[in-house]
């Protein structure tokens, strides 16, 4: 019989037949998430920016509610009075911009970053600078950040798999376009409402960082430990980084995305902690893999593997891990079973051992009738 497809328990739409627990849509999740997001209070990483000095600074725009602190600054809802249309307006935070030579390269970053059109990655439609403030006038997303969603224990592997998905693409386009990254971790990549995934502050964390006088990245104001996410080489040659630091840390969100856990220390396979194909353990250890050349060469290709491996028949998967890291119990052993030629063998020699026992009962008989002169 075959087995219904499995659909989302909140609105009843089909959702990809890939191994997981049962869990909602993207969509669904999102939105689980944004109901718990005022009961799941993040504390603020930096003091607040000043708020009047702002507005006073960007006339332009009617400054709404701050949407999220970050160690660079913070973001605010804006409308734009002339437009009538709301943004999200991300304002550097003046010890940030303070550092020697960020102006110069705020400004050819922000080029950068106004070129970069594709739906997975949030617009920029302004830069510049406004009195002693920084900004980025970004488009805005109506949705959650992963880590919103991680926090909420809304992200079951399908879900994972599909955002996971969406991520390559966007970052394989910017990629092409010579942009990379450096900063991609929970809090950098948000899904809407419809269940899309959008990734923001490109390139933004290649300016801070590149300004600072030293190298240092271990800031004492670093959001969520964003360490935590950057590849090897961004400790060891800073200024030396390409494209494969993204995917470096495009699986460390991976991996936490199936696990809830982060890949530190010796950390076991994804599959020996949730129900999952194993062929997606060699996925995401590649993308972890210390050195860069023996990462994935390009995001396309872990795009690939990963198709690769939920579109065919799925391998399976070792039992989960308990959450104390012991082995698991030994499954109990199978009952022995035995071909037609064994059975046959069997009967012949049980047939063997009967006869011998009757001829020698009889021996006795004959001897004991013998002894006592008895005929027989």
């Amino acid at each position: 019989m075959t087995q219904a497809p499995p659909t989302c328990p909140r609105c009843g739409s089909r959702l990809a037949s890939a191994p997981g627990s049962p869990a909602a849509c993207l969509r669904c999740a999102a939105q689980v998430a944004l109901d718990q997001e005022d009961t799941n209070p993040a504390p603020p990483p930096r003091p607040p920016l000043d708020v009047a000095s702002i507005a006073a600074a960007f006339p332009a725009y009617e400054l709404g509610a701050e949407l999220g602190r970050g160690a660079t600054g913070a973001v605010f809802r804006a409308k734009h009075r002339a437009l009538g249309r709301e943004f999200a307006l991300k304002i550097i935070a003046e010890d940030v911009a303070a550092r020697p030579g960020f102006a110069e390269r705020f400004e050819r970053e922000a080029r950068t970053l106004g070129g970069l059109a594709h739906p997975g990655i949030v617009a920029v439609h302004d830069a510049g600078r406004a009195g002693p403030w920084f900004f980025l006038a970004m488009e805005l997303v109506d949705g959650v950040d992963l880590r919103q969603m991680l926090v909420a224990k809304r992200v079951a592997p399908r879900e994972a798999l599909a955002i996971v998905a969406q991520m390559c693409d966007a970052l394989q386009y910017a990629h092409d376009q010579g942009v990379v990254h450096r900063d991609i971790k929970p809090e950098n990549v948000l899904v809407d409402r419809a269940g899309r995934v959008r990734i923001l502050d490109f390139g933004l964390a290649r300016v801070v960082r590149e300004s600072a006088s030293t190298p240092n990245l271990t800031r004492s104001d670093q959001v969520m430990g964003t360490p935590l996410y950057m590849a090897p080489e961004q400790w060891r040659t800073p200024l030396e980084v390409d494209h494969r630091a993204d995917i470096y840390s495009l699986g460390v969100v991976f991996y936490e995305l199936l696990t809830g856990e982060l890949p530190v220390g010796r950390f076991p396979p994804p599959s020996h902690r949730v129900e999952l194909d194993v062929r997606l353990d060699e996925v995401v250890f590649k993308t972890l893999e210390r050195e860069p050349e023996r990462r994935y060469q390009h995001i396309s290709e872990l795009k690939t593997d990963l198709g690769t491996a939920t579109r065919s028949a799925p391998a399976i998967a070792p039992p989960p891990l308990p959450a104390n890291g012991a082995a698991p119990t030994a499954p109990a052993p199978r009952a022995a079973t035995r071909t037609p030629r064994q059975a046959g063998s069997n009967r012949i020699l049980v047939l063997a051992v009967g006869l011998v026992i009757a001829l020698n009962i009889l021996l006795l008989v004959l001897y004991f009738l013998w002894t006592r002169g008895l005929p027989f």
